[in-house]
């Protein structure tokens, strides 16, 4: 059965990548812009980010529909910094990068950081 439809998984590293699948499968240009950008899934890590900052972080990227894995620590406060690995589409992280430059603890640092890093994609 699975061969009734020829199943491939893509790996799409880039937004050049993302849209040359889509017009190889003749989708229109507008179609394309809209869905380029949710072709691309990116996880990025990040070292010792203050605690109150992460779960907000966490937040941010749930209410975009992306996942931050943060230290259980951040619950309680019970440690001070926590890494995060931040898992989301390009279009997540647009979404979430706005919010993030309005929040305090050094996430307009961090939207900063995000922005150059998903712009090389």
């Amino acid at each position: 059965m699975i061969n009734d439809f020829s199943p491939e998984i893509l790996d799409l590293n880039t937004i050049d990548e993302a849209r040359q699948a889509m017009q190889d499968i003749r989708c229109t240009d507008a179609g394309i812009k809209i869905m380029q950008d949710k072709a691309l899934f990116k996880v990025i890590k990040l070292y010792d980010v203050n605690s109150k900052a992460a779960n907000i972080l966490k937040q941010t990227f749930l209410s975009k529909g992306g996942e931050v894995a943060i230290s259980r620590h951040c619950a309680d406060l019970s440690k001070e910094t926590s890494d995060v690995i931040i898992m989301a589409t390009i279009y997540q992280y647009k979404r979430a990068i706005p919010v993030l430059k309005m929040q305090p603890w050094k996430l307009k640092q961090i939207a900063e950081i995000l922005t150059i890093m998903i712009k090389e994609v």
